[in-house]
């Protein structure tokens, strides 16, 4: 019963399998001869394939044994041993359309298209090696290296595949016709995104900063980390990240302290009227000279200058300078070189100074009473009240 069910099943998926067959060839069909022939086709391919493999493998065992073992450990020993691998890959790949009979235009094509490729290959190889060079030699920024990289990389990729494609009949022209229509399309859709990409490559061209420089934009301090095609990268004292878009970095006023080398620091010191500047100088300048992060090479020495006479204390200025390197660690001098300072000042007795006020009360009897315990001798010689008020800062 059970085989009787088995041999039924069987017989009619191979009935409706064969009607399909049949259906997809047009006709009736002769499937055995066809596996046959398929099969014979097959192990005819293999046969070549093999063929090709050998002579592959001879070819580049005798290249290895001309140029040396030294040699063919360099790269450009695996570049040429790709190129030949594509071109035995090529030579197989029409052996097998040609046992199944493809049209000689086909082949033909085909064999021009692959061709062709590998030309655009070994162009985009000998191109790119000499654009490295080339910016490595005038030392452009690795931002532009990798943008014009891209660029070469893009427009090698875009003719290669539109020469290939037009090889096997493709109108070349009314695909670039509308890939130019879908670009306009896109172009509105993303006005900002497009904003940024070209105000990126404005600013790799222009270059008013570089990775590792310390700038402000937008009244954003940071150190330059990264200049992306869309957005740029700076890392504040803080360690904290910000992404600025490039469109707005190209518009903005932008401040950079590291493009000139090294960057002079002001900070301010009062003294009191009764001091003088030059004990003062002469107290601040050792200070100076003894710090191990202030330049004191030519044209760089510290100095310190009466920069003006304020309401309660004549304003000194110290003028120092730092490495770019030391940029990161502005604030930190700057809070150790005052830090200094006052203490120095302090040992050497010279005051400085903060704002006083006092206050005078003329013939204002009627706060005798208040004030006589405190001043008894302005009271009772009746020329009002004289009071220095407490200080206040």
């Amino acid at each position: 019963m059970a085989e009787a069910l088995f041999e039924s099943v069987r017989s009619q998926i191979a009935q409706n399998l064969s009607a399909t067959l049949d259906a997809l060839a047009g006709g009736q069909t002769d499937w055995v001869a066809l596996a046959g022939h398929v099969l014979s086709q097959l192990l005819i391919s293999v046969i070549y394939l093999g063929i090709l493999l050998l002579v592959y493998g001879i070819l580049i065992s005798l290249i290895r044994l001309v140029v040396g073992s030294r040699r063919s450990s360099k790269p450009w020993f695996g570049q040429l041993r790709t190129g030949i691998r594509y071109l035995f890959g090529l030579g197989g790949l029409l052996v097998i359309m040609a046992q199944f009979e493809a049209s000689p235009e086909l082949l033909k094509g085909m064999a021009r298209a692959g061709l062709m490729a590998l030309g655009f290959f070994v162009g985009w190889l000998a191109i790119g090696r000499l654009l490295r060079e080339t910016m490595n030699r005038y030392r452009l920024e690795p931002s532009i290296r990798q943008l014009v990289e891209n660029l070469f990389s893009v427009l090698t990729v875009t003719f290669a595949a539109v020469t290939v494609l037009s090889q096997f009949g493709f109108d070349v022209v009314s695909i670039v016709a509308g890939l130019g229509i879908v670009g306009i399309a896109v172009g509105f859709a993303a006005q900002s995104t497009l904003s940024n990409f070209i105000a990126g490559i404005t600013l790799l061209i222009e270059r008013p900063f570089r990775i590792g420089d310390w700038v402000t934009i937008n009244g954003q301090d940071g150190k330059v980390v990264k200049i992306a095609l869309r957005t740029t990268w700076l890392r504040t004292r803080d360690n904290i990240f910000t992404m600025i878009p490039n469109d707005n970095v190209a518009s903005s006023e932008i401040i950079n302290y590291s493009a000139e080398g090294a960057t002079r620091l002001n900070i301010p010191v009062g003294i009191a009227y009764k001091e003088s500047a030059r004990a003062a100088r002469d107290v601040i300048m050792p200070v100076l000279l003894a710090h191990s992060e202030v330049l004191q090479g030519p044209g760089m020495e510290p100095r310190v200058v009466v920069k003006t006479l304020g309401n309660s204390s004549v304003d000194l200025e110290v003028k120092i300078w730092i490495t770019p390197d030391n940029l990161e660690v502005q604030p930190r001098i700057m809070a150790d070189v005052l830090e200094k300072i006052k203490e120095a000042l302090d040992e050497a007795d010279i005051e400085i100074p903060f704002p006083h006020l006092q206050l005078f009360i003329d013939d204002a009897k009627g706060l005798a009473p208040l004030v006589q315990p405190f001043y008894p001798r302005s009271t009772e010689q009746g020329k009002g009240l004289s009071a220095p008020g407490d200080n206040h800062e």
